[in-house]
């Protein structure tokens, strides 16, 4: 037989003295701090960092919200946010130094030093420059479309194929086709040679065939000829 817990009987005469909030018809209750894990955390997470900046002479921009910069006579500072991992460039380490000490005195901050991979987007600094790519993406993405055993091309389109739409039979898989070229688009970050046709790709969306997708996939075997090629 089961025998509740003392901590039962006093959960039973809470409820019976009827100590928990009484919800009134047409009433809804009102957020005053958020908790982390509801849907509000992230926005008011992000209202309280983006307002914070403002407040220490940060701008932000118009076109991309989550990126701030703040400019002087003499530094250019640029901040990106990205959920709660931030970004910081610039030519001047004093500015640095300081709106990190800024951050630390309002936050919890971990400093990961020099910055060598983010979104998918890995970074080798040498005296002379920084070099930019993208090969562990790139290699996701042979491997999730299953092209990683395909013969390589040495171009990304064929020169004597024509993209339009006609009445041939569309590609049964659609979502796929869509979610490849949106992987692409983000490839072209670094990889300008694929820019081309991945914007020609991505204009049949919602009319594709497999002339179309069989081009996406000469991009994809392309790709496996050079996938540690970058900026």
């Amino acid at each position: 037989m089961w025998s509740p817990s003392p901590s039962f009987y006093n959960w039973i005469i809470f409820i019976i003295k009827g100590k928990l909030p009484q919800f009134k018809p047409n009433k809804v209750c009102k957020l005053i701090k958020s908790i982390y894990g509801l849907k509000q955390a992230s926005i008011k997470w992000y209202e309280k960092l983006s307002s914070f900046l403002l407040r220490h002479q940060y701008t932000q921009s118009s076109s991309d919200h989550s990126l701030f910069t703040k400019k002087t006579d003499t530094t250019f500072t640029v901040l990106l946010v990205y959920v709660d991992d931030v970004i910081i460039t610039g030519d001047s380490l004093s500015e640095f130094h300081n709106i990190k000490a800024i951050l630390l005195s309002s936050f919890t901050i971990k400093d990961l030093g020099q910055l060598k991979y983010f979104l998918g987007l890995e970074l080798a600094h040498s005296l002379q420059d920084i070099s930019l790519c993208q090969s562990k993406y790139c290699l996701d993405l042979l491997t999730d479309s299953g092209f990683l055993a395909f013969k390589p091309v040495s171009t990304p389109f064929n020169p004597f194929c024509r993209l339009h739409q006609d009445s041939s039979a569309h590609y049964h898989d659609i979502p796929s086709y869509r979610i490849l070229i949106g992987r692409l688009v983000y490839l072209t970050n670094t990889r300008p040679t694929i820019t081309f046709t991945t914007q020609q790709l991505n204009k049949f969306l919602f009319a594709h065939t497999k002339k179309h997708f069989t081009a996406a996939t000469r991009v994809l075997r392309y790709l496996k000829r050079c996938l540690g090629q970058g900026l």
